[in-house]
This record gives structure tokens, sequence and C-alpha cells, in this order.
């Protein structure tokens, strides 16, 4: 059985790897592997995109704050990208932006750590999750 599967695909695996050396697969993959500035923006920008979809979309306020995270990570992947590309082009301030994207990382645990806080402090209270169910704020 596995020699009749062996002569089977050894043509056409031969034909993947022949175009995978010489044709449009091998200049997909060099550029998969040397990425430029504008993939980075795009991919934060679809993150972004989709965060700020959860949060404005979904109820459970467990979503919504993973929702917040994916924005938080969305602006760190554009902070790194940029500076990345600035060491690259030799500005000497290119390593702000990797600073700036440490103190978001911190500011995204501590919203966590209270986030977490906050949500079972209002389940304990009020046995949802649900953001339209819970009015403890209102008079």
């Amino acid at each position: 059985m596995q020699f009749l599967l062996l002569t089977f695909f050894t043509p056409a695996l031969g034909l993947v790897f022949q175009e995978a050396t010489s044709g449009r697969f091998a200049v997909a993959w060099q550029k998969a592997q040397h990425p430029d500035l504008s993939k980075f923006l795009i991919i934060g920008a679809l993150l972004f995109i989709i965060g700020v979809a959860g949060v404005l979309t979904r109820r459970n306020i467990i979503v919504i704050f993973m929702s917040i995270e994916l924005i938080l990570n969305a602006a760190n992947l554009n902070f790194i990208a940029l500076s990345r590309y600035l060491q690259a082009t030799g500005n000497v301030n290119a390593v702000a932006g990797q600073i700036f994207a440490v103190f978001v990382i911190v500011v995204a645990a501590a919203e966590a750590a209270i986030g977490l806080g906050i949500v079972i402090a209002l389940y304990r209270n009020k046995e949802t999750i649900w953001v339209d169910e819970i009015d403890i704020l209102k008079w």
C-alpha cells in the first residue's frame, strides 16, 4: 500500500518541489521570509478592526476585555514594526517604539488584573457577566 502511494505521489511531489525552487512559490516564500513594513501595518490594522468590532458588538464582558487586548496588541505590533523600520533607516531614536510597546504591555497586564477583579466582583453581586444586565451604578 505504501509503495503504491509513493509511486502515485512521486511525480506530483517532484512538480511541487520543482515549482518551489524556481517559480511563483519561491518568490512568495522569499517575500514571506523578509516581510516589509506594509505587511506588519496591514496585520496591525486587521487586529485593530477585529478588536473594535468585538468591543462594539459583544455583550459578554470577558470577550470585551479580550477585544481590548487585541486592540493593544495591534498598537504594539505597529510600534515594533515602525521602530524596526526606523532602525533600518539609521534613526537614532528608533528604540522609542520598543520601549513604548513594553509600557503598553505593562498597562495591559494591569488592565487585565483590575478588569478580572471587577468582573469577579460583579459576578458575585449580580451573578451575570452580560454587560446589558449590569446596572449597579444606576440610582
